[in-house]
């Protein structure tokens, strides 16, 4: 599996309505955050390793009512604080 952070723009009063759309419809949706800032919501994603990103924003996302603007990320590697 291989995470992406979408961040998404909403229409106007509808960014937790697409944040719970999003959260009961889209299997991939890992956590989805609302946020300050140019983007209202950010989401992680995780895909299949063959599983096209640019298909699945398009398809699952963009689609969402609500959604007005997206922007995607593609991670190569997760790092995590040690215990000292």
């Amino acid at each position: 599996m291989r995470a992406i952070f979408v961040m998404v723009k909403c229409e106007m009063g509808q960014a937790y309505r697409v944040a719970r759309e999003m959260a009961d419809g889209i299997p991939e949706l890992s956590e989805m955050h609302s946020t300050s800032g140019q983007y209202d919501l950010l989401g992680k994603f995780y895909l299949e390793p063959d599983q096209d990103i640019g298909l699945f924003v398009v398809e699952r996302v963009q689609s969402v009512p609500g959604v007005k603007d997206t922007y995607t990320l593609q991670t190569f590697n997760a790092f995590s604080g040690g215990k000292a």
